[in-house]
């Protein structure tokens, strides 16, 4: 089992930025690791990945973002920079491979003057 577990959420104003942590409980160098959050009353969304070779994808709405990560410290990064209300969400850290799908419990991130 691998476990997640995300940090730095907070309230921020609009046009400011934060950077999220998604820390893993063991070795994820051979996850896929990955950013999703979920706005209240919507679905939860995809919001970036990067592979083990460190190849990036984000949703298009999103990449005023930047994903990275480091394998050393088993930790995953989410740079979010320009936020807005609508970024406002809950944001879960996900590591899968081709059998498995883990999820942390999620960090809160609020936009507000």
């Amino acid at each position: 089992q691998l476990q997640l577990v995300e940090s730095g959420g907070g309230l921020v104003q609009p046009g400011g930025s934060l950077r999220l942590s998604c820390a893993a409980s063991s070795i994820f160098r051979g996850y896929i690791m990955g950013w999703y959050r979920q706005a209240p009353g919507k679905e939860r969304e995809f919001v970036a990945s990067i592979t083990s070779r460190y190849v990036t994808r984000y949703a298009d709405s999103m990449r005023r973002f930047t994903i990275s990560r480091d394998d050393a410290k088993n930790t995953a990064y989410l740079q979010m920079t320009s936020l807005n209300a609508e970024d406002s969400a809950v944001y879960y850290c996900n590591a899968h491979n081709a059998a498995q799908d883990f999820w942390g419990q999620g960090t809160q991130v609020t936009v507000s003057s």
